[in-house]
Order: C-alpha cells, then sequence, then structure tokens
C-alpha cells in the first residue's frame, strides 16, 4: 500500500507524550498516528453505544447517590437510638450483671439469627412496617380502627410471636428486648 508523507507540529507537552507512549508500546510513530486518526475519522461501528453507556453510568450514578442517602438515614437513626436507649436504661447492679449478660448474649444470638433468616428471605422490616400503616390515616401515631389497616402476609404475623423459630423469652414479651 502506497503512503503519503505529512509534516506536522505539535506542541512541546504533546510532543513528549507521544515519545514517551512510542517507546513504551516499542512502535514506529507513524502506526500511533495512523491508528488515532482512524478512530477518529472512520465512523463508529456501534453508533449509539456512548449514549447508552453514558445513561446506563448516569442511572447507576443516582441509584448510588440514593444508596448513600438511605445509609446515611439509617445510620443516624441508629445513632439516635442508641443514644437514646443508653440516656433511659437505668444502670445494671453489680450482682444482677452475670445474669444480665447472659440474657444479652442470647438476645444477641437470637438477634443475629433472625436478621440472617430475613436477609436470606428477602423480608425487609421497613416494607413491613409500611404495610401497618392505615389506609385511611397516615399519621403513624394515631390509633386506627383493626379493619382500616392492610393485611400483612401471613410470615409478616408469625415473625412477631417467634424470633427464627425460638419462642421470645417473657421479658423480652414487654417490648424491652
Amino acid at each position: 500500500m502506497a503512503k503519503k508523507r505529512y509534516t506536522l507540529y505539535l506542541s512541546t507537552p504533546l510532543a513528549r507524550k507521544f515519545d514517551q507512549v512510542a517507546r513504551e508500546q516499542q512502535g514506529a510513530k507513524s502506526a500511533l498516528v495512523e491508528e488515532a486518526l482512524r478512530a477518529s475519522l472512520e465512523p463508529r461501528q456501534h453508533e449509539g453505544l456512548e449514549d447508552g453507556l453514558a445513561r446506563r453510568l448516569n442511572e447507576l450514578h443516582k441509584a448510588v447517590t440514593r444508596q448513600a442517602s438511605d445509609q446515611t438515614v439509617a445510620t443516624e437513626t441508629l445513632g439516635l437510638l442508641v443514644r437514646y436507649f443508653l440516656a433511659v436504661m437505668p444502670p445494671i447492679p453489680e450482682d444482677d450483671q452475670e445474669s444480665a449478660r447472659l440474657t444479652g448474649r442470647r438476645r444477641y444470638e437470637i438477634f443475629v439469627d433472625e436478621v440472617g433468616r430475613r436477609i436470606a428471605e428477602g423480608h425487609r422490616l421497613t416494607a413491613e412496617v409500611l404495610q401497618t400503616i392505615p389506609v385511611d390515616q397516615p399519621d403513624l401515631f394515631a390509633v386506627a380502627p383493626r379493619d382500616t389497616l392492610i393485611k400483612r402476609p401471613p410470615a409478616a404475623s408469625n415473625a412477631r410471636s417467634t424470633l427464627n423459630g425460638h419462642a421470645r423469652e417473657p421479658e423480652e414479651a414487654g417490648g424491652h428486648g
């Protein structure tokens, strides 16, 4: 194939970069220029690919932003709950601390089992809570007649009386566990 000669002028920084790339690839500078020109001048093989990728990246960016926001809300909520819990819990007398540790250990094991089961089954507490909101009364703190509550799925109502097949301890049934 016959080739035509061109004389090009490049800025000093671009010329340095061009020389560096040619050394790294151990190729002829003419081949690099030809490849760059071909990529720049020939029509793309996959029209619209860049637009699709840009759109998908934008969607992913929005999803990650939403997830970061949700995580911030969850972290702040947990922090406030822990601070409140620590502020209102009376200290445990010295004589009762060993039994309290054992009870805490049992409760923690049940808690971890329940979290694992819910994750494996795809249950989400937020969805469960939203299902209990009265249809005609969006105020979560209002008491609504029983017949206006949204029906719960059977698995959710089962989870209230037991935690992963474990019967709830009497002291937990009062809502403190």
